[in-house]
């Protein structure tokens, strides 16, 4: 037997060469979407394999972002419509087979952010608000700015979620994916102090990068830092816990970044796997795209929508600008319930936890004891007091909002001292009647600075 190795920047530059060694052969071309990279790339390699009598195109993820079509790929319509595979054998279909990937579940967390933005102007919003598009990606890298509160909050929640499974899977590691070097650096100081253990940090400029990554497969160190590495073609079983910290949006990097976790490692019983997300709508909407393939996967209903990837058009590059992250934090009342999910089999989620859930739940059965009717009625009951509660909530927060403005503080300075006044411990916890009265409170601080 004969054959060659090449990558496809090579088979670009000598396409006619390789042409005369294919003819008649039989070509693998691994990953072809990368064949697309840009025009050079594809349609070299379409001169090159083009005489080939087979070729078996593989990808774990068929499609790309750009409009730059994948050689040899049969498309619905023109080359921007949906590949058409000859066979697929996707998410839904290995974890309906079992053995073979875990069930990936998405804790997403909502926040508070503050931002000045490229032109001094002074911004602030929540991951719900609908803001400008220019302002999608300044939101989400103020959430994910290791000065705010919102990155320390998720990290811990992330470690405390992987010290639990560590309880059962010894080995179990957690996987942070930061968007440049020194973003890393600066999660890894997070980290350090949350887990008591300083995290491998895996650089793509670094040249034992490979290394590191051979080294920690085969430790039991909780936690790795990786920037435009672990993703694509690296294998790390034992990784369970992943926090998508990188202000990358596009649908082919999360789910490379997923698939980082997804990995079946024999032996264990039960192994679901967790990432960790801001509640961005992009990143939202891939992650119910992975979940609904999930919840169907035994069902035996895999989907196949595809809506085309907003972050598209982000400009990644870094321009003089006046912007900058001035703060940000959790709020606790939309953090996905930790990621429990009601169709994971070892949880328990009560009916009340139920109401309000972000996304991906069922509908809730009835309530143990009771009538279908009486469960409807008490679940009714429970979504006009969660109604009247966030109600509450809104009128508080825009008390804060107010007391901010006038006294130039940050908003969880304003919270923490309205806490005090009121003596509640923290606002998600609070009845009804700790609400009114921390909006009372609120109320009397504002007569106090208006009368100075």
């Amino acid at each position: 037997m004969h054959g060659i190795v090449v990558t496809y920047a090579q088979a670009a530059s000598a396409a006619a060469d390789i042409s005369r060694y294919v003819a008649d052969g039989v070509v693998v071309l691994d990953e072809v979407h990368h064949a697309a990279q840009d025009r050079t790339w594809g349609d070299g390699v379409q001169v090159a394999f083009a005489p080939a009598a087979v070729r078996l195109l593989l990808s774990g993820t068929p499609f790309r972002s750009d409009d730059n079509p994948i050689p040899f790929v049969r498309y619905t319509w023109g080359d921007s419509g949906e590949a058409v595979a000859d066979f697929e054998y996707g998410y839904g279909d290995a974890l309906a087979e079992g053995g073979v990937v875990r069930p990936v579940y998405f804790p997403r967390f909502d926040g508070h952010m503050e931002w000045v933005d490229a032109s001094g102007a002074l911004k602030e919003a929540t991951f719900g608000d609908d803001v400008d598009r220019a302002d999608w990606s300044a939101r989400l890298r103020t959430a994910l700015s290791p000065d705010g509160n919102w990155l320390p909050t998720v990290l811990s929640k992330a470690d405390q979620r992987l010290a639990r499974i560590r309880e059962s899977h010894h080995d179990a590691g957690g996987l942070v994916i930061a968007t440049d070097h020194e973003h890393a650096r600066e999660i890894s100081e997070i980290l350090e102090r949350v887990s008591r253990t300083a995290p491998t940090i895996v650089l793509s400029d670094d040249p034992k990068a490979d290394t590191k990554i051979d080294q920690f497969s085969t430790t039991d160190d909780p936690w790795v830092i990786a920037v435009r590495m672990i993703s694509e073609g690296v294998d790390v079983p034992r990784l369970r816990v992943a926090v998508y910290a990188t202000t990358t949006t596009t649908a082919l990097f999360f789910r490379q970044a997923v698939g980082r976790v997804a990995r079946w490692t024999p032996g264990l019983a039960q192994q679901p796997a967790y990432v960790y997300v801001p509640d961005d709508h992009r990143l939202r909407g891939h992650a119910t795209n992975i979940a609904v393939q999930r919840r169907h996967s035994i069902d035996r209903r895999p989907t196949s929508t595809r809506e085309a990837d907003p972050a598209a058009l982000d400009d990644a590059s870094e321009q003089m600008s006046l912007f900058a992250a001035l703060s940000s934090s959790v709020l606790d009342e939309d953090w996905a319930r930790d990621g429990l999910d009601p169709d994971e089999p070892t949880m328990r989620v009560t009916a009340e936890e139920l109401i309000g859930h972000p996304f991906d739940l069922p509908p809730p059965p009835p309530l143990a004891g009771r009538s279908t009717l009486a469960a409807a009625d008490a679940l009714a009951e429970l979504r006009g007091r969660f109604a009247g509660k966030r109600e509450l909530r809104d009128r508080n927060a825009d008390r804060v909002k107010t007391i901010a403005r006038l006294l130039g503080w940050e908003h969880r300075a304003v919270n923490a001292e309205l806490n005090r006044r009121s003596g509640v411990h923290r606002v998600t916890e609070a009845t009804g009647s700790q609400l009114e009265h921390r909006l009372a409170c609120a109320d009397r601080w504002l007569d106090e600075l208006a009368g100075q």
